[in-house]
């Protein structure tokens, strides 16, 4: 049954990108899996990988795919960000021996648990957003996690390195009860001790599902704070926001926030209260603002395959970034190895000349010592705005 569900999604895709000789289903399609949480109420990330991903395999299938003429496809399952969920679609996905790779989505906590079961079966697991560093340094030789997103160790520093410029030193920390927390919280605490004149006033822990964290907010105000770090994603941010919004304005501190936030449609969940709060958000891409050629081609494509009327329809916008260029990477990889064997793959990865992308030039994408496609250079502080997240002066 799932391959059969999976035969349909492939010819649906192919009537969309125009791949030739779908009826006889030859020539026999290379699968590339995704694992991310789309049944998740408040989340964007996962449609937004998903659109990264389906946009790349059209420009891929276009020019007539890999492997001397083998077409792209895409199944997908939903983890609903339980781990258990996600072990058990990895392993799913993997059972179809023509699944080359695997893609996972936003919730770090989930990639964390799938790691060993990755390493156990031997497929390439490829990540456009979780963060946490323990996902790239796992600890597994030879490692099959390969990264093009942000990485905790480097967005807590550019969170707080923006609040030294606007000579916001007193820091109060609201981080969720979870690792993501305890590692950002670690980030930090390792900045401040490295940085004269800052100092954390206070730390505030939340759990998922709180349904109110102005009492956590207050506490951090009157520890001194002159700034909040926030790491949270669009649920507990938005409530954040609305209930800083019905304090008095003397009472609202700059809030820096993570970028998970970013991954729901966080203007539309916080209405006229963002506006009322002095909120900036760390980032690495943006459709918002002036776009180059590559940039204005892979929109064009975006509204041509989902009918978007412009940036503003684009929600989680790094997501969609991060998987455009990881897809044609991964492509140039399974050119590389020559066939569809996983390990040959994963090695080819750490072995790929050039790849101009979107967000970069990657040159190389990975080698043996770096599964991380980003650095720090593509790290910015944005504001929202009704196209996307803009860059603020004094980045």
């Amino acid at each position: 049954m799932r391959r059969y569900a999976g035969l349909v999604l492939f010819v649906a895709l192919c009537m969309v990108t125009g791949v030739r000789g779908v009826a006889r289903a030859d020539p026999v399609p290379v699968v590339i899996g995704l694992d991310a949480e789309f049944g998740h109420q408040t989340s964007t990330s996962a449609p937004a990988i998903r659109q990264g991903i389906l946009v790349a395999i059209d420009e891929i299938n276009s020019r007539g795919g890999v492997l001397g003429g083998r077409p792209l496809m895409l199944v997908e399952r939903d983890n609903r960000s339980v781990p258990a969920r996600g072990v058990q679609n990895i392993r799913d996905l993997s059972a179809n021996p023509d699944v080359v790779a695997i893609f996972c989505g936003k919730f770090s906590p989930v990639v964390l648990e799938e790691i060993p079961v990755v390493h156990q079966i031997g497929i390439p697991l490829l990540d456009p957003w979780a963060a946490a560093d323990d996902i790239i340094d796992n600890g597994h030789t030879p490692n099959f996690v390969f990264r093009l997103s942000l990485r905790d160790g480097w967005a807590v520093p550019a969170m707080l390195e923006h609040a030294g410029h606007r000579g916001l030193g007193r820091i109060g920390v609201l981080v969720p009860n979870t690792a993501w927390g305890r590692g950002s919280l670690k980030a930090a605490q390792d900045y401040v001790g490295a940085n004269q004149g800052m100092t954390i006033t206070a730390t505030k822990w939340y759990n998922w599902g709180d349904t109110s964290l102005l009492d956590k907010y207050l506490e951090l105000v009157r520890s001194g704070a002159n700034v909040v770090l926030l790491v949270a994603n669009e649920r507990e941010g938005s409530i954040l926001v609305k209930e800083m919004a019905s304090v008095s304005a003397t009472g609202r501190l700059p809030v820096i926030a993570h970028w998970g936030i970013s991954g729901g449609d966080f203007r539309a969940m916080t209405g006229d209260a963002l506006d009322a709060v002095d909120l900036v958000v760390v980032q690495t891409y943006s459709f918002a603002g002036p776009l180059d050629e590559r940039a204005r081609s892979v929109l064009a494509a975006a509204r041509r395959l989902f009918g978007l009327n412009g940036p503003a329809d684009l929600k989680s916008q790094v997501g969609f970034a991060h998987a455009y260029d990881l897809t044609h990477i991964l492509a140039r990889a399974i050119d590389r190895a020559g066939d569809t064997d996983r390990a040959a793959i994963r090695d080819a990865l750490e072995r790929l000349d050039r790849v101009d992308g979107l967000i970069r030039s990657y040159d190389p994408p990975f080698t043996p010592s770096r599964h991380e496609a980003l650095s720090p250079a593509q790290i910015f502080i944005g504001r929202f705005t009704p196209d996307g997240i803009v860059p603020v002066n004094g980045n």
